[in-house]
């Protein structure tokens, strides 16, 4: 039975979330989010691609990208920076802010729980926020990440009992009380958010949408991919593919490549690459086991096709090398010329 697309998505690329800030604010006030590059090597050192929430858990407050307008957050509302571009979360519109030094940075990423910020002087509490980070990997291929906007804003319909307004009691509670594991729960409860934000965003989509989201929301598309996620050495066809997603092939073959951004043989490829690039990182398999697992008969022929479309070989990838932009050739069409293996059923 085919599985779920977007879960098999997010463990292959790694998610994994830290929280780190607990801000009580006083208006005025204005809180600026640094840039991903002085923030992962101190926070999420390893990741590629950081993401930002902000959880209003009291008040009322405004968020923006710098140079873009801002918007109004409500109490019971998450923001997502879906790439973490320096942003200011204030109580006004207009209100400039300064990013917190490296000092801040390096004790919030050792403290043990998550680091209080406090804007309050001598007046009422006009706002509070449970703010953290996402991280995941963006290469080789990450279809997620260019399929979502730069700034997601969800929140439950009011008087729902939603998961979001349990999470914002959860997280409330585990940063008031401070007990043993709170760190770890705030991590896994940052990721959980995350996931019910984007099946929420792919809800929202309009019917003309397209992207890897919204290939989800097709049943046909969305069956093929899953196949594709739970069988990547099984040497597909477009036929084969066409008959498990009941579409004719023409049919699937235009509307994958339309709503997913290229043809089902291409995202086979690069999939299979996906997984190669992280069971390297890992280091727990050899290049041939690895090989074998995602459908190519022989090692040079997978190290060819990764190489080919990488841009580095898979010896070079499991030690940390990355290609120089430009340098892949994401030749994904290796996935029919190349032999594969077939995998059981």
């Amino acid at each position: 039975m085919a599985g779920d697309a977007l879960s098999d998505l997010l463990k292959t690329v790694r998610l994994t979330g830290a929280t780190f800030f607990d801000i009580e604010a006083q208006d005025p006030w204005a809180v600026c989010s640094p840039s991903p590059a002085s923030i992962l090597p101190r926070i999420l050192p390893g990741a590629d691609h950081l993401i930002s929430y902000h959880v209003l858990t009291a008040g009322h407050c405004f968020a923006r990208i710098i140079g873009k307008e801002a918007f109004p957050v409500e109490a019971g509302e998450v923001v997502v920076f879906t790439n973490s571009d320096p942003h200011i979360m204030s109580s006004t519109p207009d209100l400039r802010a300064d990013p917190p030094t490296a000092d801040v940075l390096e004790i919030a990423a050792a403290s043990q729980t998550p680091f209080p910020i406090n804007y309050v002087k001598d007046g009422s509490l006009s706002a509070r926020l449970v703010c953290g980070y996402l991280a995941c990997d963006a290469l080789p291929f990450n279809p997620l990440l260019e399929a979502l906007p730069p700034v997601i804003k969800a929140g439950d319909v009011k008087g729902d009992g939603g998961w979001l307004g349990q999470f914002i009691k959860l997280a409330v509670s585990e940063v008031a009380e401070k007990r043993a594991g709170s760190e770890t729960v705030l991590t896994k409860l940052s990721e959980l958010m995350f996931v019910d934000v984007l099946r929420r965003y792919v809800e929202s989509l309009p019917p003309q949408q397209t992207g890897w989201l919204a290939g989800l929301r097709d049943p046909h598309l969305s069956k093929a991919l899953a196949l594709i996620h739970d069988r990547p050495a099984h040497s597909w066809t477009v036929e084969a593919l066409a008959k498990e997603a009941a579409l004719s092939r023409t049919v699937l073959a235009e509307r994958f490549t339309k709503l997913v951004g290229m043809p089902p043989m291409h995202y086979l490829a690069k999939w299979r690459m996906q997984i190669a690039s992280e069971l390297l990182s890992a280091g727990n398999s050899n290049v041939a086991n690895i090989a074998a697992e995602i459908g190519y008969e022989s090692e040079a022929a997978f190290s060819r096709a990764f190489k080919k479309m990488i841009g580095v070989p898979p010896s070079a990838w499991r030690l940390g090398v990355r290609p120089a932009p430009g340098s892949g050739g994401d030749e994904a069409s290796d996935t029919e010329s190349e032999p594969a293996a077939t995998a059981a059923d």
